[in-house]
């Protein structure tokens, strides 16, 4: 199942990210115990699908989760 910006901005608002700005994106941060700072934005098109490449750059580099993980953090 394709993740739409709906899914993300969902998963952070369960799992302690804190959205800093709301303007032409939603933007989140979320600081880990480790003191690592994580940030990502969300396009307010919920409905749209997040293409393949970006998902996967936002799973790795922003989130730092897997794909599993993400799911049952919904």
């Amino acid at each position: 199942m394709a993740p739409k910006f709906g899914d993300l901005k969902r998963y952070c608002d369960k799992n302690g990210w804190v959205m800093v700005r709301n303007t032409d994106h939603w933007y989140y941060e979320k600081v880990l115990n480790d003191g690592t700072l994580l940030r990502t934005k969300i396009s307010h098109a919920v409905s749209k699908e997040i293409p393949k490449n970006l998902w996967d750059r936002i799973l790795r580099k922003q989130l730092h989760v897997n794909e599993k993980d993400f799911w049952k953090g919904l």
